[in-house]
């Protein structure tokens, strides 16, 4: 086959490849419609043109229309470099002078190819003004298009490894076009091979332009082989996640990598974060770089850099499903945490069950025996008993009956009060009158030990029996556990009625607090003394949630406690 044959056909193959190029670039640029893919459309486009060009025109033009077609191809091809290195600005920007300055070398080449007076032909003579201009369009060209690769070859060293192949695949190809550039301006006319040596360079060049904008998938499936492996490492952790956290502890940093993200949140369907990979900051808000992924029970927020949009298209398609793997591992761990708090609610409700039984028959074990005792010593001796030892045994049977019938009161209301047969009925009352005649009837002899600081025109709409059990208990307890004075208060605040009832005892010892309002729990001191049954505070927290309010309590400083009823003025369960 003869050389110019082979030249012509690796012509056509490169102008075909380049034309592939533009055609690929114009697509993307439809799809897209932004400044990158803009630039790109411009710069590969008109590289293909030439490309078309070149083989359309022959080698020495003739008519007027191919020396113009002439000019115009090189115009074309000395915009390219400039082009190429627009596209690189468009992710990231570069100094205002270094903008100035390859505009102004553009143009100049532009305008000097313009007012050339003509174009030596294949074979012809060059003029050493022609000669200079050649050199400064090679210094030109090249100078660009090294710029632009280096840029291009600089940002991808950060970027995941299909992003980072691309970006380098381009400086490569770029360069690679600078030399073909070179070769075929200083090439002799009759140097057959290096004329082909320098079509192959074309097509070399033409191809690695191909495979940096559009490679095919089995290429980057090739390229991506490091983070595919770490997004199989991450599928296998979602299954083996227990807890939402854990679901974003083990996939978020495979899904930043995947797209070289600098930062990944991942949130519930309300918005919450349930986990981040990247600084500590908050969710950014939308933006050109931000991409917000939905995903079954949530949403991925991911702080892309710039050029993954661009480069890292099929990455982000693959980081939705990995996002769908998140979403469907985000329900499998809501329904593992609700089984394990259900597990555990069985649990502690067995342990309360055979804590009820036990404390129960305990708590009612001294006062029946009591009682047995002292009926059987009626029984047996009463006749010879005197009337100060049948009083004493009147008295403790008395003390042991009402002991029991407050126990049993106690836990007919606890078993009231879950199975929610409580009606709450909120009626008006004046809260100081009920509040003396409850401290009068809880306090006995004690009375002057309770200070009562309410306004005597105060009122509440509030159920009286959930005010009743409330306060009698609260009062009861202060006297019984702390010391006086005790101080009764109440207030309307924030639509909210809210009475508490201090004393100036040890208060509550700080490791019990968080069992304090538990059924059955007694401090340590309270256990030792023999105090209650561990209900009273159960019952009226009970109470006072049946009622849409709560019993809180807090330390006193110096010493003593507060416990303040809050209820929702008039409201009750239900009103919910």
């Amino acid at each position: 086959m003869r050389a110019g044959t082979v030249n012509n056909l690796l012509g056509f193959a490169s102008a075909a490849a380049f034309t592939a190029v533009g055609v690929s670039a114009f697509v993307f640029w439809r799809r897209r419609r932004d400044r990158p893919s803009l630039w790109a459309a411009l710069c590969f486009g008109i590289l293909g043109a030439v490309a078309l060009v070149g083989q359309v025109l022959p080698e020495t033009a003739t008519t007027d229309l191919e020396l113009v077609l002439q000019r115009v191809a090189v115009v074309a091809l000395l915009l390219f470099p400039y082009l190429l290195y627009r596209f690189t600005t468009a992710f990231d920007p570069s100094p205002r002078w270094l903008d100035w300055a390859v505009t102004l070398a553009t143009a100049t080449l532009i305008v000097w190819t313009v007012a050339l007076r003509d174009f030596p032909q294949s074979g012809e003579h060059r003029s050493g003004a022609f000669v200079a201009y050649l050199v400064a369009l090679l210094v030109q060209f090249g100078a660009v298009s090294l710029i632009a690769a280096a840029r291009l070859w600089r940002a991808g060293s950060g970027q995941p490894s299909v992003a980072r192949s691309r970006m380098q695949m381009l400086a490569i190809a770029a360069t690679a076009l600078t030399a073909a550039l070179f070769f075929a301006v200083v090439t002799p006319a009759d140097e057959a091979g290096l004329k082909i040596g320098t079509s192959i360079l074309g097509l070399v060049t033409a191809l690695a332009f191909l495979l940096g904008f559009v490679p095919p998938g089995v290429v980057r499936l090739i390229w991506r082989r490091p983070e595919q492996e770490r997004v199989r490492e991450a599928i296998g952790a979602l299954m083996a996640a227990t807890t939402p956290e854990e679901v974003a502890r083990n996939v978020l940093p495979s899904m930043a990598g995947l797209v070289g993200s600098q930062a990944i949140y991942l949130l519930d369907t309300d918005e919450n974060v349930i986990g981040s990979y990247g600084p500590d900051s908050a969710v950014p808000p939308p933006g050109p770089t931000v991409l917000r992924l939905e995903i079954p029970g949530g949403c991925l927020v991911v702080v892309a850099g710039p050029y993954a949009p661009f480069f890292g298209s099929d990455e982000i398609e693959i980081l939705r499903s990995l996002g769908a793997l998140t979403g469907l591992a985000l329900d499998r761990s809501h329904l593992f945490v609700r089984e394990r708090e259900q597990r555990l609610a069985l649990e502690r409700a067995d342990e309360m069950k055979s804590n009820f039984i036990a404390l129960a028959a305990h708590e009612l074990r001294t006062p029946v025996t009591s009682v047995h005792g002292i009926v059987r010593t009626l029984d047996r001796l009463g006749s010879q008993l005197s009337d100060t030892d049948r009083a004493d045994l009147d008295e403790a049977l008395r003390t042991q009956t009402e002991r029991m019938r407050r126990l049993v009161d106690q836990l007919l209301d606890l078993s009231r009060l879950e199975s929610e047969d409580v009606p709450i009925q909120p009626v008006p009352i004046s809260v100081r009158a009920e509040v003396e005649e409850l401290v009068t009837t809880s306090a006995g002899d004690r009375l002057t030990e309770i200070d009562i600081a309410i306004p005597y025109d105060l009122e509440a709409v509030v159920d009286r029996t959930v005010f009743d059990r409330v306060i009698s208990n609260l009062v009861t307890n202060a006297l019984r556990h702390g010391a006086s004075p005790v101080l009764v208060t109440a207030a309307h605040n924030d639509r909210h009625f809210r009475l508490a009832v201090e004393d100036r005892g040890d208060g509550v010892p700080p490791r019990f607090v968080g069992d304090l309002f538990e059924r059955f729990s007694r401090s340590d001191e309270a256990r030792a003394r023999g105090l209650g049954s561990g209900l009273g505070l159960a019952i009226a927290r009970s109470y006072a949630r049946a009622h849409g309010g709560d019993l809180v309590y807090e330390p006193v400083r110096p010493h003593g406690a507060r416990f303040e009823l809050v209820v929702p003025v008039g409201r009750g369960r239900d009103d919910d």
